[in-house]
């Protein structure tokens, strides 16, 4: 395996979500790499909001998907404050579509060498339903796949000398 020049932190902004962005933030730090924030707006969420768009309610898809951005790349900047890592070179990158499918995309396109993603997000019912955003990735990820379990990591702190 080569060097870690580039980690990749999935993060859905569920209350996992700040655990798994410091644990990334932490490995960012030590080994000198770019953190690569990422988060994918569920196209199911899209195309519900179609659907009332549809029904003349006043809502777009661009003002919620331009919204969604805005509040997603607040809430990053909070998370990434509070690990007390805004000094990392970060790259942010917000898409729309299916989350597995996406991210397994902005590995490739970013040239991610390691993701930490963690093993629970917004729902539980639809992993039951569907099969989960992690266990696609690590079942089809090209590089490895660091899992954080749950919020027992929130206490980690971002240093850069280790």
């Amino acid at each position: 395996m080569g060097s870690v020049k580039k980690i990749m932190a999935a993060v859905d902004f569920s209350d996992y979500s700040g655990a798994t962005l410091k644990y990334a933030a932490m490995l960012s730090g030590a080994l000198k790499a770019t953190l690569v924030v990422a988060n994918v707006l569920n196209q199911r969420d899209v195309e519900a909001i179609r659907r009332v768009e549809a029904e003349g309610v006043g809502v777009t898809v661009e003002k919620y998907i331009a919204n969604q951005k805005r509040d997603r790349e607040a809430v990053t900047d909070q998370l990434l404050k509070e690990s007390n890592c805004q000094d990392l070179p970060t790259i942010r990158v917000f898409r729309v579509g299916v989350p597995w499918v996406e991210l397994l995309e902005i590995v490739k396109d970013q040239g991610v060498d390691l993701v930490v993603m963690g093993t629970k997000g917004r729902s539980n019912i639809a992993n039951t339903l569907f099969g989960s955003t992690a266990e696609k990735v690590f079942r089809r990820c090209s590089v490895p796949v660091l899992s954080v379990r749950g919020k027992e990591h929130e206490a980690i702190a971002c240093s850069r000398t280790f």
